[in-house]
């Protein structure tokens, strides 16, 4: 008998039936945890810009005012060509605003800004990933209402539409939208029945989830690979704490090159 159906099922196709319920399900649980890593890429990218960008560009323009009190002391013309270059290489110089990650007001510094330059400790940055009850509720919801599991075209598209809601709401971390989806979902209508399958339509189906599976692991080894990727996977418990520590690190760059800098043209 077919579980999911209570009709006999075509022989010689339960264990079909069972192999593609098995590979529906990991497909699935591959596909979360695929989106989950996507999110935190993509959050973790946009907070490294954020808090690290200016300090990339002002460690930059401090790098070409050095080159060019060099080239301007020296003459020679490998100095004035490497002058030209880190020139080149600079973007536009931020703002002491910028530099500080917006920690400035109509009152001047803020604490978090005083916090940092005289060294005390800086207010930690917001999460960038989604929170524990945010990943449960999205697993869940994906879980339930995953396209693959729809037989019919209209409930196919029905999940589908469901779901690109799902995934906007736990890209946001917006744990009230996941409840609420998930609220909807529970009231709506029940998915039909699954129909007993054809032996040719189950290795058709196999076969597809099979490429499926093969893509999504391209993307996930496509999302390793890249650098924010990568930090992210040297410190998954707190990638937060890594921005600081890169943060430190051009600080102190920062720092070592207006010194040299002053030194050049004092």
């Amino acid at each position: 008998m077919n579980p999911e159906t209570d009709m006999p099922a075509e022989p010689g196709t339960e264990r079909l039936e069972r192999a593609v319920r098995a590979a529906e399900q990991a497909l699935i649980e591959f596909e979360i945890a695929v989106e989950t890593f996507r999110v935190e890429v993509e959050n973790f990218s946009r907070l490294h810009h954020q808090r690290l960008g200016p300090l990339y560009g002002r460690l930059d323009e401090l790098e070409a005012r050095i080159a060019e009190a060099v080239a301007a002391r020296s003459g020679d013309p490998d100095d004035l060509r490497r002058a030209r270059e880190a020139r080149a290489l600079v973007q536009p110089m931020p703002d002491v605003e910028e530099l500080l990650g917006g920690w400035m007001d109509s009152d001047g510094l803020s604490p978090e800004a005083t916090a940092m330059l005289t060294g005390q400790r800086v207010r930690p940055p917001e999460r960038v990933r989604p929170s524990d009850a945010a990943r449960k509720a999205y697993r869940d919801l994906v879980r339930r209402a995953h396209p693959d599991l729809a037989t019919e075209e209209g409930e196919r598209r029905r999940r589908e539409e469901f779901v690109v809601r799902v995934n906007e709401a736990y890209a946001a971390g917006d744990e009230q939208r996941l409840r609420e989806l998930a609220e909807e979902w529970a009231a709506g209508p029940v998915p039909g029945q699954r129909r007993p399958d054809r032996a040719e339509e189950l290795y058709a189906r196999l076969e597809w989830l099979a490429r499926r599976k093969e893509l999504l692991a391209e993307l996930a080894a496509e999302l390793e690979s890249s650098a924010i990727g990568a930090m992210i996977k040297m410190a998954p418990e707190d990638p937060d704490g890594l921005l600081d520590e890169i943060a430190g690190g051009l600080l102190a760059q920062i720092a070592e090159r207006e010194t040299r800098l002053a030194s050049l043209v004092g």
